[in-house]
């Protein structure tokens, strides 16, 4: 009888899940079978999800619906706080698996190299996201002294970002928040935000309804100065050939034209500013200085030669996301991903790394909704079946499923399991229903692995 097929998917959030199902629905999973292990460096699965989306999101956390029932396979076994390379290696892996995935995602802030990055009240947007998503290995507190800051970029997570310091602590606390976050929250001194993109309103990169749901809060006026909607002929086929950019620009040009109102935090969108220097006193942030820019034709942007500097206390770099370098893995250092071709790891040699895959942002960069893994995951499984097929994977040393476990127990990794995140589900459920709130999210490791009985 022949054994199942053995897979590693390192990483539990959309890219490994989706990869798992992708194998759940492929030939090989009737006959003869698959077996897939699911590691996390969490306690908790399904990463960016429970640490990157903004508590207010609902609907993208929805997605854990349907990502829940692809876990909920029999096939599929997690092992949740067990971190690639400290607690299991790939050689390791390999000893047990027949091909081995990756799909880590990128959790830290890609850099921004200006002048004045590094001083006190300059922060990445990715450390403020984890610190009010609950990440149990970032502080508990974040200062939020400044009550005029500036946000560096034109995506969803600027928006976020922007939309969090804009709102008020007892406006997210029907959210799964913890106790710690809206405390820090309740201090924030923030009544002015300034959101500042280096292009136009045609080349922003928010999604429409994100870009809308800014305007729905009773307490942020938002505002687009009317100088700053602006196309050029690159701009304009853009708009044509991208309904989304379109929709964007439109909601950007209402704004634009409409009377201030009187709610009580101003969030100020500003388009053709590029962010040149962060001005500081004494080791702090004071300013910040722009250069005014000005289309090409072709929708990209050229400086002017005009400054301006802005009265600001804290900045937010939200340029994009980059993730974590792999041991024993060949890495794109600028891109910060791991060279492949369709998901298969690439060597310097040329050589596909043999039964070694990737899928996600680990793969293509953190560019992309959630939705664009899908494919990326059927690409990477699609090529593992077909080495699977043509015999091009190693045999593991170690293929049955308890060597695993032994392994685990003899390297004392206390580990959680899917078992283990219905209880903790349970127990952060049962700590919001007092407030009537659907959860409060636990941010201690130590209470996350005791409620998930590890």
């Amino acid at each position: 009888m022949p054994r199942p097929l053995r897979v590693a998917i390192v990483g539990s959030g959309p890219a490994g899940i989706y990869a798992a199902d992708a194998l759940l629905k492929s030939e090989v999973a009737a006959d003869p079978g698959v077996s897939i292990d699911i590691f996390e460096r969490m306690p908790a699965p399904f990463g960016l999800i429970r640490y990157g989306v903004a508590p207010d999101h609902p609907r993208i956390k929805g997605i854990i619906t349907a990502l829940h029932q692809v876990l909920d396979k029999p096939q599929i076994r997690l092992f949740g706080n067990v971190d690639y390379p400290t607690d299991i290696s790939l050689d390791d892996l390999r000893s047990f698996y027949d091909g081995v995935i990756f799909a880590t995602g990128a959790m830290a802030d890609r850099a921004l190299p200006i002048p004045g990055i590094d001083l006190d009240g300059s922060y990445g947007a990715a450390d403020f996201v984890s610190w009010y998503d609950g990440h149990p290995d970032v502080p508990r507190t974040w200062p939020l002294e400044a009550e005029k800051v500036a946000v560096l970029g034109v995506g969803n997570v600027a928006l976020d970002v922007a939309r969090i310091l804009a709102k008020t602590a007892d406006e997210l606390l029907p959210t799964e928040i913890p106790p710690n976050v809206y405390e820090g929250l309740k201090a924030n001194k923030a009544l002015e935000i300034h959101v500042f993109g280096r292009r136009g309103p045609a080349q922003a990169k928010f999604s429409p309804m994100e870009l809308r749901e800014l305007d729905h809060s009773p307490n942020i006026e938002v505002i687009v100065d009317p100088e700053d909607i602006d196309y050029d002929d690159g701009s304009i086929a853009t708009r044509r050939g991208n309904k989304q950019a379109d929709m964007v620009a439109k909601t950007l040009e209402n704004w634009a034209i409409r009377d201030v109102g009187d709610r009580p935090h101003k969030l100020f969108l500003h388009f053709f500013e590029s962010p040149s220097e962060i001005l500081g006193e004494d080791g702090r942030v004071v300013g910040l200085r722009t250069e005014r820019t000005a289309l090409d034709g072709t929708g990209n942007v050229k400086g002017t030669g005009e400054f301006k500097d802005w009265d600001v206390q804290a900045v937010y770099r939200a340029v994009g996301y980059l993730s974590d370098q792999l041991p024993k893995l060949p890495w794109d250092l600028e891109s910060g991903t791991v060279p492949d071709e369709g998901g298969r790891v690439i060597q310097e040699s040329g050589e596909h790394l043999q039964s070694t895959y990737v899928t996600g942002w680990i793969r293509r960069g953190p560019v992309g909704l959630i939705g664009h893994t899908k494919g990326d995951a059927n690409e990477t499984v699609a090529n593992l079946l077909d080495d699977f097929a043509n015999g091009r994977l190693h045999t593991p040393d170690s293929p049955g499923p308890e060597a695993v476990d032994a392994f685990l127990a003899e390297r004392n990794v206390r580990f959680t399991t899917w078992e283990g995140w219905y209880r903790l589900d349970a127990a952060e459920k049962a700590l919001g229903e007092p407030q009537g709130r659907e959860r409060v999210k636990l941010v201690e490791r130590e209470d996350m692995l005791r409620e998930s009985g590890a």
